[in-house]
């Protein structure tokens, strides 16, 4: 789509639609699952150019929320709608809807039993529960094609919020991130992926989308930090970055992706890892999981 001429924004959302239909992430189909077994999903995009920017959380019947976020920034005079008020707006403006158990899958409904055994509010793909034995971690868990992550079947963890940052040919920068947030997570809960400047940030320096313990990215703002950095300490993207991750979350987990309006990328986490991808103009593409 960049190649072709489509700008920053149309990218990003493209890109996490795509996502938001894939149930190996937590995002539309496949989201985490409430402590009552539901989904409430919720998601932003956030446009580099004048800094416009729409979130939305608490949809349970919306198939691709990253997109009702565009139309509250693009259709309404808010930034922000939630629950009913949400779902109402994406009616309104003929968004295809399905039922809430479209985007539970038997996987996650494995994993909400598993986290509520442990009394646990599972955010991290990379650790299983503590105290979950192979054998029972095996139980259901065969599909997604034998995929293996330190020994273990990949369905076993907890799936990972989805994002993306681009930059276009013009320097305009922009971000969205979706996801169904904590799995075993109270209702009506909201994280940082909708909260502009925390999990998201897009403005004339770079484009931000943050993954991992919601918390912590939204006492961190985080997102908004990295380009508070570039454009107060006029350090380049990577530092920036390193810098948000090691002096801002405290004692909190996560990771993100930028890029910069000159076409740097970059990526940071304190975790053990985080799945990500990128691509250039002049050809380098790069997946990663680890460091």
């Amino acid at each position: 789509m960049l190649r072709a001429g489509a700008s920053a924004l149309d990218v990003v959302e493209a890109v996490v639609r795509e996502l938001e239909t894939d149930p190996f992430f937590n995002s539309g189909r496949g989201s985490a699952l409430t402590r009552r077994g539901t989904v409430e999903m919720e998601a932003s995009i956030m446009d580099g150019r004048g800094r416009r920017c729409g979130a939305v959380s608490g949809v349970s019947t919306v198939k691709n929320p990253v997109s009702l976020a565009r139309r509250v920034m693009d259709k309404s005079p808010h930034s922000y709608l939630a629950f009913d008020g949400a779902e109402e707006f994406a009616r309104e403006q003929g968004l295809e809807t399905v039922d809430n158990s479209y985007f539970i899958t038997e996987d996650n409904v494995g994993m909400l039993k598993l986290a509520k055994e442990a009394g646990s509010i599972l955010f991290d793909y990379r650790i299983p529960l503590a105290g979950t034995d192979t054998c029972s971690a095996l139980a259901g868990a065969d599909n997604h094609k034998g995929m293996v992550m330190n020994g273990l079947p990949i369905s076993i963890y907890a799936p990972e919020t989805v994002g993306c940052a681009a930059v276009d040919s013009s320097g305009f920068t922009a971000a969205a991130t979706s996801t169904g947030g904590l799995m075993n997570k109270m209702t009506g809960r909201i994280g940082d992926s909708p909260l502009i400047g925390s999990g998201t940030y897009a403005c004339g320096a770079c484009a931000v989308s943050c993954t991992g313990e919601g918390e912590a990215i939204i006492r961190s703002t985080l997102a908004r930090d990295v380009a508070a950095v570039m454009e107060y300490k006029d350090l380049p993207l990577q530092e920036a970055v390193d810098y948000c991750v090691k002096e801002r979350l405290d004692e909190g987990f996560a990771g993100l992706i930028a890029v910069s309006s000159t076409g740097e990328v970059a990526y940071g986490f304190n975790c053990t890892g985080m799945f990500r991808g990128c691509a250039t103009e002049d050809g380098f593409m790069e997946v990663g999981i680890w460091e």
